[in-house]
């Protein structure tokens, strides 16, 4: 039986970091109260959304994902209600993997409880930095001593399918506290690590520091671009060697511990949204189709049931030529690629044959390796992936 995946968008936070640009600010719990309210009333119009689109929602959910913001600042009786709503929309399966973005020392102890009492089995903790000076930066509040107390507690509460977010290239980081955060994502035996290169936004107060020539924020102290493209690479050798192996592009993860909720995007399985800015693709007869929320907030909150535009922003319907095309980057993002006989029989051999040429000139710039019907990006590729992409479809 088909499933699908939900993502739960909670787009509060204590504090805004400086590099953040998402859909996310700090708000009071009144605020929250009423988002959840129509949270939870989304998540009860979902098959009347889907109907209008003829697009199919599986009545089945193996993964849920919070994700934000900082959703477990959510008070217990808050995702009580949200899992309620699923539970009557959805049946959740019982060995669901159940995942909670967190920021270190934002979880309260009744919060947690609740959620394990729902099935919660997967935490990813916001951790960016275990250098202080570094988190302290950008706005993040936590310290190394409040990380490590916190997967010491939720390892007691039970929480095996613990990971760690990092960043390279953040202010005051320099090649040497980046190797002392992977060294301590090793060592603290995380089992999924995500390693992102800092993309300074120019809307994001960093980005606008930057831009202007300023200092806060750390935004005199960058460092240089080639500086941060020679630390992933770094990153992804020395995470390989600890056994925590690269399976997409910024995600690493012990034996057993990927994140089926993620891998879901890129194999192009179904997923839906709910909440603010959130994005979701399901299934059609012909095709797939793409729909998502808008980023603002009042609109979201609007009174009424929620129209399929508006508040929302108008879906796309995927089909041949862009469906290959989205299985081709979105494949390619996995370290396990693509493979050319399963494009062929999904979509055919003239689709396929036009990538040859663009593929023979990748393979010799080093950016994608080849073998046999297998295609996967190099390291140097992933590096680049944003113009390997670009190549690609071009030449679909």
């Amino acid at each position: 039986m088909e499933s699908v995946g939900v993502y739960i968008s909670v787009p509060f936070c204590k504090a805004k970091c400086s590099f953040c640009n998402f859909a996310s600010d700090v708000f009071g719990a009144g605020r929250m109260e009423g988002y959840v309210a129509r949270l939870v009333e989304e998540i009860r119009e979902a098959r009347v959304r889907a109907a209008r689109m003829g697009a199919v929602l599986p009545e089945r959910v193996d993964t849920v994902y919070f994700g934000g913001g900082t959703p477990s600042l959510l008070e217990p009786k808050m995702m009580k209600e949200i899992f309620a709503a699923l539970r009557g929309e959805f049946v959740v399966d019982a060995g669901a993997e159940i995942t909670l973005e967190c920021a270190p020392g934002q979880l309260a102890d009744a919060t947690l409880a609740e959620l394990l009492g729902q099935g919660l089995n997967r935490v990813s903790l916001g951790v960016q930095s275990f250098v202080d000076a570094e988190a302290a930066a950008v706005g993040r509040l936590h310290t190394l001593a409040m990380c490590l107390g916190e997967m010491e507690r939720l390892r007691a509460a039970g929480v095996l399918d613990l990971g760690v977010d990092l960043i390279a290239g953040l202010p005051l980081q320099t090649e040497s506290s980046w190797r002392y955060s992977i060294a301590e994502a090793v060592g603290t035996g995380s089992a999924h690590v995500s390693v992102y290169m800092l993309e300074v936004d120019g809307e994001s107060r960093l980005g606008r520091e930057s831009l202007a020539g300023g200092t806060r924020y750390g935004a005199g102290a960058l460092p240089a671009d080639e500086a941060v493209a020679d630390w992933y690479l770094e990153a992804c050798a020395a995470l390989g060697s600890a056994g925590v192996m690269q399976y997409e592009i910024s995600n690493f993860a012990r034996q057993g511990f990927r994140s089926r909720h993620n891998v879901k995007y890129w194999r192009r399985e179904a997923y839906v949204g709910f909440g603010l800015d959130a994005h979701s693709m399901l299934r059609m007869e012909d095709g797939v189709v793409r729909f998502q929320n808008g980023d603002e907030l009042d609109g979201y909150m609007g009174g009424g049931v929620l129209p399929l535009l508006g508040a929302r922003v108008e879906p796309v319907f995927v089909r041949g030529d862009e469906a290959f095309e989205e299985a081709v980057f979105l494949g390619l993002r996995m370290n396990e690629g693509v493979s050319l006989a399963g494009l062929r029989r999904e979509f055919g051999l003239g689709l396929v044959s036009g990538l040859t040429d663009a593929l023979v000139e990748l393979v010799e710039a080093g950016l994608v390796g080849m073998e046999g019907e297998r295609v996967w990006l190099t390291g140097r590729g992933r590096l680049l992936s944003n113009e390997v992409f670009e190549r690609v479809l071009v030449a679909a």
